[in-house]
């Protein structure tokens, strides 16, 4: 794996280059802010200003960028989520990191709600690349979310996850609603004790 820009990308992926990123953030700050099917090739080729070959070359096809800006987003969460990890003292501790970044990404000026989700909404095949993108970026979140949860020695880390992901979820569309992020933190962090409590007690 290399890292660039930001993003991680694969050694067998699309070399990047100052002009493939032009149009990954006209793309990345379009589609997240008003849709992806809202927005045209047209649109972005103007925002990235870039001519249509240039366009074209980098991403043949509109469902290619599509991959690409949602991939971006998930090498962006990942990132976050293991310096969260690397910065606090334990799982626990990780998992409040988190409450709070939700609560304070979803409280935040021009959140729109989970990316993944919103696109997920729109391409309604669950074989379409972008669903099978957004499927691999939720396994790795349930996946890191269950180390975690075996570190503090969680049985059922699959089920326990599993709840924590819908608590990840309904957070960010309760604080794009309009709870202040000291309220929301609150609320993810009594629910997901209630969940992980509950956890130890069925095994106890």
């Amino acid at each position: 794996m290399t890292r660039t820009a930001g993003r991680t990308r694969d050694a067998g992926a699309p070399q990047s280059s100052p002009v493939r990123e032009r149009i990954l953030a006209a793309a990345d700050e379009h589609f997240y802010a008003e849709g992806i099917r809202a927005v045209s090739a047209d649109r972005l080729i103007a925002a990235a200003g870039v001519s249509k070959v240039t366009f074209y070359r980098h991403f043949p096809s509109k469902d290619d960028l599509v991959l690409a800006y949602l991939e971006g987003r998930a090498a962006v969460e990942r990132q976050a989520l293991e310096q969260f990890r690397a910065g606090a003292g334990d799982a626990c501790e990780t998992l409040l990191a988190i409450a709070q970044g939700i609560a304070g990404i979803s409280c935040s000026p021009g959140f729109r709600g989970c990316p993944f989700i919103n696109a997920a909404a729109e391409f309604a095949d669950p074989a379409h690349p972008a669903r099978r993108a957004i499927a691999t970026h939720r396994a790795w979140f349930a996946s890191f979310l269950k180390d975690l949860l075996g570190e503090m020695g969680i049985q059922d880390r699959a089920t326990v996850a599993d709840q924590l992901i819908i608590l990840r979820d309904g957070g960010m569309v309760t604080g794009y609603l309009g709870p202040d992020p000291a309220a929301l933190t609150d609320t993810l962090v009594k629910a997901g004790r209630a969940v992980i409590n509950d956890a130890r007690a069925a095994t106890a």
